[in-house]
């Protein structure tokens, strides 16, 4: 099986068992946030793609992880991508589970990548003005990424709107050496 078709089998299962137990939002959503864990800490990872460590061990290292944590069908999920040997699709496996989920909400996917973590009313206005710029209702997704200096990059669809520091200092260096 190509592995387009193994990160889209393995959203589409997550999508059903969620939906069947009313939790497709919760669902979509812990996997993407375990998902980006995973990718922002290299120990983390290591311990659940290295083909040297047994699959035993790595299956409970998502268990002592996600255990009591996370929806059952969310811990189900990443047991299944670990034990079958995708755990480095597992960021694809979460971001297509993610999109599905929003699809069927009527929503679109709003990737937003900030250096902080944002409040409540930071997350409502940012949802808001994407709206607005994308004239799309969006379901928000964001990722806490160090490499944000400052401000933030978001990519809804194949729309992505950079109001990064680096890029606002970026189109300044342009204008001025022009």
């Amino acid at each position: 099986m190509a592995a387009r078709d193994t990160v889209s089998g393995y959203a589409r299962a997550l999508v059903a068992a969620a939906q069947a137990e009313g939790e497709l939002e919760r669902v979509a959503d812990e996997l993407f946030r375990f998902a980006r864990t995973v990718q922002q800490s290299p120990e983390l990872a290591d311990a659940l793609m290295n083909p040297g460590v047994g699959v035993g061990e790595r299956l409970a290292s998502v268990e002592r992880l996600l255990e009591g944590r996370a929806h059952p069908v969310t811990v189900g999920c990443v047991l299944l991508v670990v034990q079958s040997g995708h755990a480095r699709e597992l960021a694809a496996v979460s971001e297509e589970a993610a999109r599905l989920a929003a699809e069927e909400s009527n929503r679109e996917l709003a990737e937003v990548r900030t250096a902080t973590e944002l409040s409540a009313d930071q997350r409502e206005r940012l949802t808001n003005a994407l709206e607005r710029a994308t004239g799309k209702t969006v379901d928000l997704k964001v990722i806490v990424d160090p490499e944000v200096v400052g401000g933030l990059v978001a990519r809804v669809g194949d729309t992505v709107i950079d109001g990064t520091v680096a890029k606002r200092l970026a189109d300044v260096r342009t204008r001025v050496t022009g």
